[in-house]
């Protein structure tokens, strides 16, 4: 009998995989090499059911990685039921911080399984719909300039990249995103938007 890929897992089964990526995430953010073994023995499960779920390190490391994406891409919607458009992309913005800095460990480990694999790291798709989302709700309301695309806020914010997660990087973040938000809302067509100067 040929077992449906997309065919929803038991409970039991799902629960351990939940579990294997909630350890390995806490692993590799401390030590990107962490072993397998010791991912699987901290999850309660045993190797089968771990090499079941993931049949090696790139598969582990991608699907967490896929995970943590989500979950700030998810994150965009709910803030914009919350707030206005402008605090919400902002909000999000110091989310995606977090993330990328919070888990510099995971994104040492993804450069280590995809150069050791041969994979690409998957595209930021869930985090680019999730900008685009959010400034399109800004264009609507003229809270920002117009015609800003995910790759220009991508790139805006790059800046966090280079910031080591060890330092108090938060007070910096925060600057850094506060003047990006300042460039966003220059020109911007909305009440209380300042004029882009001439």
């Amino acid at each position: 009998m040929q077992h449906d890929k997309d065919a929803p897992l038991r409970s039991d089964a799902q629960r351990n995989r939940e579990r294997i990526l909630e350890v390995a995430l806490a692993e590799l953010t401390l030590c990107p090499d962490a072993p397998l073994s010791a991912i699987a023995r901290k999850a309660g499960v045993g190797q089968g059911t771990f090499y079941r779920n993931f049949p090696n390190r790139e598969a582990l490391v991608l699907e967490i990685y896929r995970h943590e994406m989500r979950q700030v891409a998810d994150s965009a919607a709910q803030l914009l039921e919350q707030l206005p458009p402008d605090r919400a992309l902002r909000a999000w913005m110091d989310r995606l911080a977090e993330f990328g800095m919070t888990k510099a460990g995971l994104a040492d480990a993804i450069r280590i399984a995809t150069s050791k694999g041969g994979l690409t790291k998957p595209a930021h798709t869930p985090v680019s719909d999730a900008a685009e989302l959010l400034l399109r709700a800004n264009d609507r309301v003229g809270s920002i300039r117009p015609g800003m695309t995910p790759d220009d806020l991508v790139l805006a914010i790059g800046g966090l990249w280079q910031m080591a997660p060890t330092d108090d990087w938060r007070p910096r973040a925060a600057r850094l995103l506060d003047l990006v938000m300042d460039g966003l809302r220059a020109g911007a067509p909305g009440a209380g938007g300042p004029a882009v100067p001439s």
